[in-house]
């Protein structure tokens, strides 16, 4: 069940939340939607279930808009920031009153409480929930209509490192499934390990997406240099690099060859030129704050 998104654009007043915004996200995969606050990731996931009208464009899972699916819960189930159980209610009751209004059978809040371990605490009140809890009951409510596709906005947020793996585990088992998974995060660390695609937004609008690898490959290139010359091989390079101990240089913008090269020429000791793979944080960063597009 692919979710496709199509030149969708979005106003509040004078603002614009998002802007021309194009991308996909597959069956089998997790992309991750990434930016910094403001971006548009929450209205864009809110438009893609019906929960804020567009101004232009179309958002739409498995071709056809949230309000025309015919079986919404078996399609989609969503995780948005801010959603809360009722603090008097347990989680076994939130979960039979969700199973009623999508006309689930009842056993199926049996078999989320037993798969995402909450049988402990599922008839205590939520209002003492932890953290974790409420994570499990908000990703329990999303699944309980067995669907093909998870809509998840900062479902982390706020997670132990237990907790942390427990939902990594998840969410690659359902991908591994051949679900379609869209989560935006910003524990970027996290997201690297289980994102086989990320789309960047800085102001409502597409800077880029691909593979990790992908969007890597355009990155400025970094190496490591361990050198019992380096300050002087700091000289000869330039602003390019950074001194971060008394014989090692962080060198930005050049290639391993070109810095070879020029210590060469300048007769300075080199005994260690390591290339340094940018990770997910590195790649946001230079996305997000316009250093490229």
């Amino acid at each position: 069940m692919s979710i496709v998104v199509e030149n969708l654009a979005k106003r509040f007043g004078a603002t614009p939340a998002v802007d021309d915004l194009t991308f996909s996200a597959a069956p089998g995969e997790i992309t991750g939607l990434l930016g910094p606050n403001g971006s548009g990731k929450t209205t864009t996931m809110r438009m893609l279930l019906g929960l804020v009208r567009p101004d232009a464009g179309t958002a739409t899972i498995d071709g056809r808009q949230y309000a025309d699916l015919p079986r919404p819960a078996a399609a989609v189930g969503a995780v948005l920031d801010g959603a809360e159980p009722h603090p008097a209610c347990s989680a076994r009751e939130h979960l039979r009153v969700y199973a009623a209004i999508a006309r689930l059978p009842r056993r199926r809040v049996e078999e989320l409480l037993e798969q995402l371990d909450m049988t402990a605490f599922a008839d205590r009140p939520s209002r003492g929930y932890s953290t974790g809890m409420r994570r499990r009951l908000s990703l329990a409510t999303a699944l309980l209509g067995d669907p093909r596709a998870l809509v998840l906005d900062e479902p982390g947020n706020g997670l132990d490192p237990q907790g942390t793996v427990w939902l990594r585990d998840v969410l690659t088992g359902f991908a591994a499934n051949g679900g379609t998974v869209l989560i935006s995060s910003h524990a970027l660390s996290e997201l690297e390990q289980i994102a086989d695609r990320v789309v960047v937004l800085r102001d409502g609008r597409l800077v880029a997406a691909g593979t990790l690898a992908e969007l890597s490959a355009t990155a400025a290139p970094v190496a490591l240099v361990r050198s019992p010359d380096a300050g002087e091989l700091a000289g000869v390079l330039g602003g390019t690099a950074d001194r971060i101990a008394p014989d090692l240089l962080r060198v930005t913008g050049l290639r391993t060859a070109e810095i070879a090269d020029r210590a060469a020429a300048a007769g300075l000791r080199v005994h260690e030129l390591i290339p340094e793979k940018p990770g997910l944080e590195q790649v946001f960063l230079a996305l997000a704050s316009g250093a490229r597009r």
